[in-house]
Order: structure tokens, then C-alpha cells, then sequence
């Protein structure tokens, strides 16, 4: 094995133990009686173990390399560079979350983590008990970043409280950890349940119990209230900040440049709402057109299994036209279902041994929040062409790393899933003006989380300035106006990777169409962008320029 391989091996190994759950949900199994290690000391020995790792990629000298081995290089210095950088900011400290902490989002992954042999079944008792040390060093993080002025916003740690009252009033004979995948033959399921239920009893609530009151006894009376919800007011927030933008556009635009690129955004797609609205709500005057859609019940869906269906039809239509815009096409499914938490779409990679495809979950749980106009441009970006094509395409690569294969770049991914958005209307996929306005209200939505979010976490926007703003420029209502900056407070700089990213795609076909002229061919660029896996955009760029002449 050369050495580039060698340290991949190694690193993808690293990424295994520090992700856990995402390991088993992927379907390696190693690490499936583990659970993520968010302890300071566990936290400083990540750090520096991927700083090795950085280390040592940058010491392989690039001449002689070939193009995989030159990009297997360039992405061992990147990931692991940025996981050491991420976990150098101790976001533990400040990082109560109620949109994808583990309090909110363990009762959706554990029952799709894979229990194929009785070792996995056995290791399972153990994740509990790996849960149960997670939130009592989660408690001991606050009391840490307590001790240093670094403390969550109000209304995070707030809505945490209020989940973990409800995770510990519940039955215990119905506790979410204990609602495990199928069991092989050869466990005593009743038997292993009866163990994992003593774990709930004896490990997991009380330390839940203890992450609850130090919330609520030390963190609340000195939580960041909503005039201070961005990075901003942390101690070191500023150059958290501006480590997360680089993190999550892997550009080197400034914050105050990306708040600008959102206002044009803004400006651009208030001229197109004005062109599309007299076919679809009978105007051309924007406020009316975003009210319309926020406002009318008849363009909005009323019944969860309606939504489902609808996404179904959108990706049949995309599956019938793949062919003539993409040369290389992903060997496993991609199946939609309903749920009732998480985000309000997402999507879950094919389990790497080929038991599960990727799933499209569509959240149902308020099937009136979802606009009819929604669901096609929803279903492109999360399911075919988006997600499902770029995910599951890297992780059927043969010629590269595993942890190519699995690596997530969010620039790249949320960029792809947006730029399919868009290139689902060059397509001709898009069944009314209808859905395509909702095209362009996820532009405004992504176009908008530009502005918000550096506003919020680098120019001391408040939160309800950041809502107003969003209200006033999408065709949100106030609850999930609400609840999309709740989520870019909890997650700074996240947001910022939707938008950049599909710019910065556009104009990496862009410059490879000013260069080939007539020769230019969609699939071999769409092919050139996704067959080796996830790539930072300035590799992404270089990349297509070495493979489109």
C-alpha cells in the first residue's frame, strides 16, 4: 500500500472513532458499541491527532502523483486541517442545540442503525452507556464555557431544557433509545431490550438529568439573550466566525463580502418573482406574490401522504431524463419517506454494504407548512439529481479512498443540491410555473441566509432583526421564518454554504464552457464534478480545469 493509501486508511480510521454514529448509520460496524467523545480532553486529543494528520499529508510531495492521488492529498489536508481548526473553537461550550443536538435528533438515527450480527446487538448496550458519559460531559462543558463568558443563546438552551423535560417525563418502557433496528437470529431481543432499558435507568436519564439542571440552574441566568443570539458576542467569537466561514464555503470570502453577494441575490430574484407572478398569482408586485404564497390555503398541501406522493412523482420524472444530462448514474435508489422530526427535508447516504439506499425523508409533522409549490425543487435538491447523485455516486467510487468516498464538504454537497435546482428548470422538469416559483422561493430562502446569518454572527444583527429580515424577503411565515434563524444561530455559518457553493459551481462551468466553446458536453461536466467524490470548490476548480481542457 503507498503511502498516500496508508494515511487515508489511517485517517478515514480517525474519522470512524470520532463519528460514531455516523460510522454505523454508513454500515461499518467497528465502533458500534461507541458514542461521540465531546469531553475537553477528548476534544484536545482529536485536535491534535488530526493535526498530525495534516501534517503528514502535506509532506508527500505532489510531483509524481497521479490526478486521484494528487486530489487524495489536497482533501487529507483539508479535512483534517478543518477538523482540527473546528475543534480548536470548543464549541461544546457554547453549543446547546435543540435543532440537531442529541437530545433532538438520537430518537430519529437509532432505529436506523444497523443490527445485522449478535456482536453489533451486544455493542448496542454499550452506545447507551457511551450516550449516557455524552451528556454528562456535555453538562461539564457548560460549566466550563460558564466559567468563561462563553455561553449559548437563551432560547437555544431554553428549547433544550424544555426537550430534555419531556425525553425524562416520558415512559421509560418508551424511551427512544430503546426503539433499535430488527435484531438477527440468534439475540434475545426481549433480553437485550430488558439490558439497554437498565442503561436508560441507571446511566442515561440520570445524566440527562444532570445536562437538564445545569442548563437550567447555571447557564440560563447567563444564556445570551436574543439581542446577543450571533457569534459575535462569545469571547473569540469573531475569529470562530470567520474560521467557520472558510470552513463552510471553503472560499476565502470575508463575512461583510458575503453579506454584500446575499443582498444582490436578494435584489436579483425580486426581478424574476416579477416576471413568473401574473402566470402564477395573478401580479407582478413581489410583497403580494411572497404573501400569496405564504398566505393561500390553496397553494398549500393539507395531508402527509399527499406530500410523500407528490415527491415520488418529481424524482420518477428526474429518474426518465438522467441519461441525457449525466454520464454516470448511481447503482443504488433513492426511496422517500415520511417523518415527524429532524429538519423539514433531508436525506441519509446508502449504507455502504448495499443493504439500505439512500432515503429522502419529507417531514410531515405540519403537512400545512408545505407549499404545493414546494415540493419539486425540494425533492431535486435532497433526492435525484441532488443528494442522492452526489452522495451515492462518491460512496460507489473504486478508485479512491474510503474516506473520499464518505467525506462531506458542505460547500460542495449543499451547493450541488442547490445548482440542481436550478438545473432541474434547464431539464424541463418543473410540472407548472407554480413549482417553478418555488425554484425561485428556495433561492430567496438560500439568498437570504447570506445576509442573515452574517448579520447575526459578524455585524450584531438581533435575532428579531434577522427574522424581520427574512419575513420581509421570502415567502416564509413568522413560525418557520422563526425556526430557519433559530437554526443558523445554533449553527454559524452552515447557512452561508447553500448559496457560495452553487455560485461558485455556475462558475466553474461557466469558465470550463469559455474554454472548450463548442466542445463543452453537460455530462462530462456534471461527470468531472461528481465522479471524485466531495472536493473543496478551489480543488473542485482546479480539478474540472485539469479534466475539461
Amino acid at each position: 500500500m503507498d503511502e498516500i493509501a496508508q494515511l487515508a486508511e489511517e485517517y478515514q480510521q480517525f474519522r470512524y472513532r470520532q463519528n460514531p454514529v455516523w460510522a454505523h448509520m454508513a454500515g461499518e460496524y467497528s465502533v458500534a458499541g461507541t458514542y461521540t467523545d465531546v469531553s475537553a480532553a477528548g476534544e484536545e486529543a482529536a485536535v491534535a491527532e488530526a493535526r498530525g494528520f495534516a501534517a503528514r499529508a502535506e509532506a508527500i510531495a505532489v510531483e509524481g502523483l497521479d490526478e486521484q492521488e494528487r486530489l487524495s492529498r489536497e482533501m487529507l489536508v483539508w479535512d483534517a486541517s478543518s477538523t482540527a481548526e473546528l475543534g480548536a473553537l470548543r464549541s461544546a461550550e457554547y453549543g446547546a442545540n435543540p435543532i440537531f443536538g442529541a437530545q433532538a435528533s438520537l430518537g430519529m438515527y437509532l432505529p436506523k442503525l444497523g443490527i445485522p450480527t449478535p456482536e453489533v446487538a451486544e455493542a448496542m448496550v454499550d452506545k447507551l452507556r457511551g450516550i449516557g458519559t455524552y451528556f454528562a460531559d456535555l453538562a461539564e462543558r457548560h460549566r466550563e464555557g460558564v466559567a468563561g463568558g462563553r455561553t449559548p443563546a437563551a432560547f437555544a438552551a431554553a428549547d433544550t431544557i424544555q426537550q430534555l423535560d419531556a425525553w425524562l417525563t416520558s415512559p421509560v418502557a418508551e424511551d427512544r433509545l430503546l426503539a433499535i433496528a430488527p435484531t438477527p437470529e440468534g439475540v434475545d431481543r426481549a433480553a437485550l431490550l430488558d439490558r439497554m432499558r437498565d442503561v436508560v435507568v441507571d446511566v442515561v436519564r440520570p445524566a440527562l438529568a444532570t445536562y437538564r439542571a445545569v442548563l437550567h440552574d447555571e447557564v440560563m441566568p447567563v444564556a445570551r439573550e436574543d439581542e446577543q443570539v450571533g457569534l459575535l458576542h462569545v469571547p473569540g467569537g469573531h475569529d470562530a466566525y470567520a474560521t467557520l466561514t472558510r470552513f463552510y464555503t471553503t472560499t476565502d470570502l470575508t463575512p461583510e463580502e458575503i453579506h454584500e453577494i446575499g443582498l444582490e441575490q436578494v435584489a436579483s430574484l425580486e426581478r424574476e418573482y416579477a416576471e413568473l407572478g401574473p402566470a402564477v398569482v395573478g401580479t407582478d408586485d413581489v410583497p403580494t406574490i411572497l404573501a400569496a404564497l405564504r398566505d393561500d390555503p390553496a397553494l398549500h398541501h393539507t395531508d402527509g401522504d399527499e406530500i410523500v406522493a407528490a415527491s415520488v412523482a418529481a424524482m420518477a420524472k428526474a429518474r426518465g431524463v438522467m441519461g441525457d444530462w449525466f454520464g454516470r448514474l448511481p447503482q443504488s435508489d433513492c426511496e422517500v419517506e415520511p417523518t415527524t422530526s429532524g429538519a423539514i427535508a433531508y436525506y441519509f447516504r446508502p449504507a455502504m454494504d448495499g443493504s439500505r439506499g439512500g432515503i429522502f425523508f419529507m417531514n410531515v409533522s405540519d403537512p400545512e407548512g408545505w407549499g404545493r409549490y414546494e415540493i419539486e425543487s425540494t425533492s431535486y435538491h435532497e433526492g435525484i439529481p441532488g443528494h442522492h447523485l452526489q452522495i451515492a455516486i462518491a460512496q460507489e467510487l473504486e478508485d479512491v479512498p474510503e474516506f473520499r468516498k464518505t467525506a462531506f464538504v458542505t460547500s460542495y454537497s449543499e451547493g450541488w443540491g442547490l445548482y440542481t435546482e436550478r438545473l432541474a428548470d434547464e431539464m424541463g422538469l418543473y410540472g407548472s410555473p407554480l413549482d417553478r416559483m418555488g425554484m425561485l422561493a428556495a433561492d430567496s430562502m438560500r439568498a437570504c441566509r447570506l445576509v442573515v446569518d452574517t448579520g447575526m454572527h459578524a455585524m450584531g444583527w438581533t435575532r428579531q432583526q434577522a427574522i424581520d429580515y427574512l419575513l420581509a424577503n421570502s415567502e416564509k411565515s413568522v413560525g418557520h421564518a422563526t425556526a430557519e434563524i433559530d437554526r443558523y444561530a445554533v449553527t454559524p455559518g452552515q447557512a452561508l454554504s447553500y448559496m457560495i457553493g452553487r455560485l461558485e459551481i455556475l462558475r466553474i462551468r461557466e469558465a470550463a464552457q469559455q474554454r472548450q466553446g463548442d466542445r463543452f458536453d453537460i455530462k462530462a461536466f456534471h461527470d468531472a464534478v461528481l465522479d471524485s467524490g466531495a472536493l473543496p470548490l478551489s480543488v473542485l476548480a482546479d480539478h474540472v480545469a485539469r479534466r475539461l481542457t
